[in-house]
């Protein structure tokens, strides 16, 4: 939606929001897909022409128009573009009351959608004409709000917090102005160590799922407590609904991504949003920010074993930022997924590491390259710088290779540090609820020398789904394996949890493909 307000400056936040509320309510739409508001907005008073825009945004149809506020009039003049002849589908000038607002732009939605043949469910229709509110003084305060609100600056969002609580002043269930408070006490504490808002978050959050359930901000707000809270499991059933609610919600979108790569760990469907995401937002982005969404997607795509187009997309993520501090990293994994070398994979750690030896993520990945090579003495000369860093810093980080770290200080002799790290990992594998947790406790079981306990571990593992392709590639390299590959039953549970990655991977592709998504 490409939008100029010209030189009419008095009304612009009230036109502005009338446009952003046009463009949330196709959103709603599931048929189509619309991209972003930031991406949209990218183009408002720019000269680029309508195939190139449409081509930046890989979009089919653009809306075009200005509009003013003049006292209590709304002039608009909107028309719907095909890109690919350049040439207006629909075209319309509009002329109304400000008391008219809601019909007003629930009409223009409703009109593009059928220009572009798009279904609409009754559901879907009854979010469109849903009033957020009855008092027009209500929502022109919230109306001012959203330039502020989407600033996400401190100054911003207090602001934005002021003129929504205004809003409540003149509606007490104004349930998306409640929601948007909400929002922005969260963002006001998402980078802060100690959190103030968490009460705040969830009192208003309640309120607007009390005013509105089927609200996606409603949902938001709430999963956005809960997220707070570290309670992440509790947070993806409000965004899921969330995205019924708002099919195309590139923020809702992004959170998903963001909560299965690590929270709530599921490859297929941090690979799904992943994906979904690049699509409606991709266009808003400067090449920094590209260089880092192609590089989460890279990840998406490597976890769940599509090396080539992982490949792919680090090799943008590089290309839009050479400088960029995680590609290269993880680049050299990919290779890995590519060429089985642990020597050489190990030598790209090291070249990585010496550009920045504070790196500790890079430096337990040489450590354990030298591990899986049986080359002890070098593992510990850099287990150690490792275990001294994090025990300097007062770091809880990458419990899962205490095993790893113990079982290289023992074989140079340190046993009573091995058993500290032993008995560190045995208690991360009793709190891990991951679906990872049978795997460590086989790794467990094994250094124990409890073999067959290990064997039954691995049995419940391979009937997990969603876990990473580092498990086919490094499992059998792991020297705590070894004494398992004697076992009788060990070969064929390796290769049950390999084919089951497989069966999934060929599922999700399919999947994929169905969704317009690869």
């Amino acid at each position: 939606m490409q939008w100029n307000n010209g030189h009419y400056a008095k009304g612009v936040y009230f036109v502005n929001g009338l446009m952003e509320s046009t463009l949330n309510n196709l959103q709603k739409i599931q048929d189509f897909r619309v991209v972003s508001r930031t991406s949209a907005e990218k183009y408002g008073n720019n000269k680029r022409s309508i195939p190139e825009i449409a081509e930046d945004l890989h979009v089919n149809y653009v809306v075009e128009g200005s509009g003013q506020r003049v006292g209590n009039q709304i002039l608009l003049n909107i028309q719907l573009i095909e890109a690919s002849t350049d040439r207006p589908i629909w075209a319309e000038q509009y002329s109304r009351e400000v008391v008219d607002v809601f019909a007003l732009q629930n009409e223009v939605a409703k009109k593009i959608a059928d220009a572009v043949k798009a279904k609409m469910t009754p559901a879907e229709l009854a979010q469109i004409e849903k009033k957020p509110t009855v008092n027009l003084v209500a929502y022109d305060f919230y109306l001012k709000a959203l330039s502020p609100f989407h600033m996400r600056t401190k100054e911003g969002l207090e602001k934005a917090i002021a003129l929504f609580e205004k809003a409540i002043e003149q509606d007490s269930q104004f349930a998306i102005a409640y929601a948007n408070i909400a929002i922005s006490y969260y963002f006001l504490d998402v980078d802060q160590k100690q959190k103030q808002y968490t009460e705040q978050i969830n009192n208003f959050a309640d309120k607007a799922l009390l005013y509105d359930t089927k609200s996606a901000e409603s949902l938001i707000a709430k999963a956005l407590y809960y997220m707070q809270n570290n309670e992440y499991q509790l947070a993806l059933p409000h965004l899921e609904k969330a995205l019924e609610y708002n099919p195309n919600s590139s923020d809702v979108i992004q959170m998903l991504a963001v909560l299965y790569a690590d929270a709530v760990p599921n490859t297929g469907k941090y690979l799904e949003y992943a994906l979904k995401g690049i699509q409606l937002d991709m266009a808003a982005k400067d090449s920094m920010t590209k260089s880092y969404i192609y590089l989460s997607l890279s990840n998406a795509l490597i976890q769940n074993g599509f090396v080539d187009e992982a490949f792919t997309y680090i090799n943008k993520s590089l290309d839009y930022n050479p400088g960029n501090y995680y590609s290269p990293f993880l680049k050299s994994f990919i290779l890995y997924a590519k060429d089985d070398n642990l020597d050489q994979t190990k030598n790209r750690l090291i070249k990585e590491w010496s550009k920045d030896t504070t790196r500790l993520d890079i430096l337990q990945e040489v450590a354990k390259f030298n591990y899986y090579l049986e080359d002890y003495d070098s593992a510990f000369y850099y287990y150690e710088k490792f275990v001294k860093a994090r025990e300097r810093n007062g770091l809880d980080i990458y419990p899962q290779e205490d095993i790893k770290i113990g079982f290289v200080y023992k074989k140079k002799g340190l046993n009573e540090q091995a058993v500290q790290f032993f008995n560190a990992y045995a208690r991360y594998c009793e709190k891990d609820q991951s679906i990872y947790k049978s795997a460590s406790t086989a790794v467990k079981y094994t250094y124990e020398g409890q073999n067959d306990k290990a064997i039954e571990q691995l049995k419940v593992f391979a009937t997990q789904d969603n876990y990473q392709y580092w498990i086919l590639l490094f499992m059998e390299k792991d020297p705590l394996i070894k004494p398992l590959k004697s076992h009788p039953e060990f070969n064929g549970i390796l290769q049950k949890i390999k084919n089951r990655f497989w069966q999934k991977q060929a599922k999700l592709r399919t999947s994929l493909k169905e969704k317009g998504l690869i």
